[in-house]
């Protein structure tokens, strides 16, 4: 076991297979086509290739097949086990010489929890989401919403939408997440992509350390055909969200250790439900 965590380690051990690695740790438990892991890293379909099974080889990832498609997802398993490695045979049983803080719970920023959502344009899907939470729980959250590179306005159809549930939309705006790095951003608890092209882009790492999770949803801007239908996308996205959402302010999170609340928000992300009613 000792020689295959070393496999493990030099694998890694190469800047473009540690960009696919992470790529696929952003978009876990999504399984992810290898056209589209190959575009979003502007790599050629034979060395994404190559990359995808030195990585499946040495155990960090999983392949699939769904239809003619091939599918890959993070092996968690697997992670788990080489950090295990690292920290308890490596140090010698003392992790607190490698881990700059022990996993631990989210505690309460100001009286809430505050909680990002981010997509590309941040016109639609996070908008619906940081109004949904708003909404749902706003006594115990407090949400944001940002866009990787947000459009100049929000999409009419999201707001006409949100406006006709009875959600104020008058202070809601596109935002770049920019907004949100530096000493004077909210310390944020909860990082949440629910596109999955925001999720496939590097971003630096949040401060603080907030509990990140992706939650792909898909994209009603595109939706085509008569006003009516558009508008059913809009409604499928904003049932999708209500569920998660529902559930995760129905989460202990004052009791659950960061492990077993990132499992459970990894488990909300395979969850669907149809247009809210």
């Amino acid at each position: 076991m000792e020689m295959k965590r070393f496999e493990q380690l030099a694998t890694l051990a190469h800047k473009q297979r540690m960009d696919l690695f992470r790529l696929l740790m952003r978009r876990y438990p999504d399984a992810v086509p290898a056209g589209e892991i190959g575009t979003a890293l502007g790599f050629k379909p034979s060395t994404a290739s190559v990359y995808l099974a030195a990585l499946r080889e040495a155990g960090l990832i999983e392949k699939t097949r769904e239809g003619r498609s091939l599918l890959y997802r993070a092996n968690v398993t697997a992670v788990q086990g080489l950090v295990g490695f690292l920290t308890d045979d490596c140090c010698r049983g003392r992790p607190e010489l490698c881990l700059a803080e022990k996993p631990k719970g989210i505690d309460m920023t100001d009286g809430k929890y505050n909680v990002l959502f981010i997509c590309t344009g941040n016109s639609a899907r996070s908008i619906i989401a940081e109004s949904l939470l708003t909404r749902l729980a706003g006594d115990r959250f407090r949400a944001f919403s940002a866009g990787t590179r947000p459009y100049s306005v929000l999409n009419p159809t999201a707001v006409q939408m949100l406006s006709g549930k009875g959600i104020d939309t008058s202070n809601l705006r596109a935002k770049h997440i920019s907004e949100f790095w530096g000493d004077s951003a909210p310390k944020l608890d909860f990082v949440f992509t629910v596109c999955d092209r925001a999720a496939n882009e590097e971003c630096p790492a949040w401060p603080g350390q907030p509990i990140s999770a992706h939650w792909g949803l898909p994209d009603p801007v595109k939706a085509t055909g008569s006003d009516a239908e558009r508008m059913l996308a809009f409604q499928q996205v904003f049932g999708m969200l209500k569920h998660r959402l529902t559930a995760f302010a129905a989460l202990p999170l004052d009791t659950l250790d960061r492990i077993s609340l990132q499992h459970a928000l990894d488990d909300l992300a395979t969850t669907s439900e149809g247009a809210d009613q």
